[in-house]
């Protein structure tokens, strides 16, 4: 392969533009913190296409349905999938914290904990009640979910249109192909968008090494070292488990989603590939039915890496201000994530809102505690951003497996690398590099 061919790919452009992005931040921290409406910019791009999109698939997977109990069947697997899996994600974390013990000797006094950095996450988990979360998921209208872009509203809306139609029938025809053609149309924006990803990705890792400097990594180095090796060793044995069950080698599935795996790692924002895994799953054998209701539903409550982060977030704070905790105590903050983890999703800043409710429930844990946390957050929430990316295309393939969904022999070919004709579903243009980035 040429120099002029690879670096077409945009696996190494973005990979460049990450590294760019830590020099100029880490040698000219002011210009580095400068870049940031890059990163936000490119994730707005992205975000104003997450919902038409999801709408779009939702609706035609749902109406080209066999019947209703196709639907049922499918969403009833993806929910106890995701209440198994993401439990085990919280149980790991808790275990890993309460061993390495990261918050052991860093002896916070709390009359010298920032309160006021995390005052917004605290305001909310006041009103972090399960009536408040229910009704979060009802949109006030039609548009207004699309306007806000809440993907577990904008699934809401999805799924009853999607039963209307299927329930319509042949009559529905034209306006279901007249969808399907719309959600073609959205795919090829975002292949256009997508090649802004290496300007994206060294605009949000230049702010993020200049606003808070490499420096930020050294106090707190334990627990990120604790949180990375922990999401690792949940995706290469948890996951890695899954997708050999699956039939499918998770190694092949991480080389498939390289380049989505490094937008994400430049980004910070699992969000920012959301569209194109959808198209590729599709692309690898998965049924658009599958992809349509897992995806989407997967990015709000299938969220392993931010499981595995609060747990361990909790804890840390307990040991780092010495509040010796009680075995009991840590499985009654292990009970409560497990609740309050599954329905925080529709919450905007859910992993922050949701620690701070798990620790308003213990008194003995000072909430201002999260300060601690605020200026390593941005470090790690790559590997939060990445185990969720990684969990959730597991979580695709697995339920079609199970579902019977997934065809195996183009999955295998397609993660082999041998040339596959792309599905009608698919746009080739939206994908860009979808046959050689596997």
């Amino acid at each position: 392969m040429s120099w002029r061919s690879l670096w077409k790919s945009l696996y190494v452009q973005v990979l460049f533009a990450i590294v760019c992005g830590v020099l100029l931040g880490s040698f000219s921290p002011h210009a580095g913190a400068a870049m940031r409406p890059l990163g936000d910019g490119f994730i707005k791009l992205i975000r104003m296409l997450i919902a038409p999109i999801v709408f779009c698939t939702v609706v035609v997977g749902i109406a080209q349905m066999s019947a209703l109990k196709e639907l049922g069947r499918i969403g009833l697997r993806a929910l106890l999938y995701f209440e198994v899996v993401s439990s085990l994600a919280l149980v790991i974390g808790l275990l890993v914290v309460t061993l390495v013990e990261p918050g052991a000797g860093v002896n916070a006094d709390h009359s010298s904990l920032d309160a006021s950095a995390v005052t917004t996450y605290t305001a909310a988990a006041k009103h972090l009640s399960a009536t408040e979360l229910i009704l979060n998921i009802i949109p006030n209208t039609f548009v207004d979910a699309f306007a806000k872009g809440e993907i577990v509203q904008v699934l809401l809306i999805s799924v009853l249109f999607g039963l209307s139609l299927l329930q319509l029938g042949e009559r529905a025809g034209t306006l279901v192909s007249l969808i399907d053609q719309a959600s073609q149309g959205l795919f090829r924006v975002v292949g256009m968008i997508m090649r802004l990803a290496p300007i994206g990705a060294f605009g949000a890792t230049a702010f993020t090494i200049g606003r808070y400097g490499l420096g930020a990594l050294v106090a707190l180095s334990k627990l990120m070292f604790s949180v990375y090796a922990t999401c690792l060793l949940f995706v290469f044995v948890v996951l890695g488990l899954i997708a050999h069950m699956s039939g499918v080698s998770l190694w092949k599935l991480l080389k498939y989603m390289r380049e989505e795996i490094l937008i994400v790692l430049g980004t910070s924002s699992s969000e920012s590939v959301l569209p194109r895994v959808m198209a590729k799953l599709e692309h690898l054998g998965c049924s658009k039915s599958v992809v349509g209701l897992v995806v989407p539903t997967g990015y709000s409550f299938n969220l392993d890496g931010t499981s595995i982060y609060m747990t361990m977030g909790a804890i840390f704070v307990a040991q780092a201000t010495n509040a010796n905790l009680s075995l009991g105590e840590e499985l009654g903050i292990l009970a409560i994530l497990l609740i309050t983890s599954k329905g925080a999703a529709a919450v905007t800043g859910s992993g922050f809102i949701t620690l701070a409710a798990t620790l308003a429930a213990f008194p003995r844990i000072p909430v201002a505690g999260l300060a601690l946390l605020v200026g390593v957050d941005r470090f790690m929430s790559e590997a939060r951003a990445i185990t969720n990316l990684i969990g959730n295309v597991v979580a695709t393939v697995a339920i079609a497996r199970w579902d019977g969904a997934l065809d195996r022999q183009r999955a295998e070919r397609v993660l082999d690398g041998e040339p596959v004709q792309q599905r009608d579903a698919v746009d080739a243009k939206a994908l860009d590099t979808v046959s050689a980035s596997a």
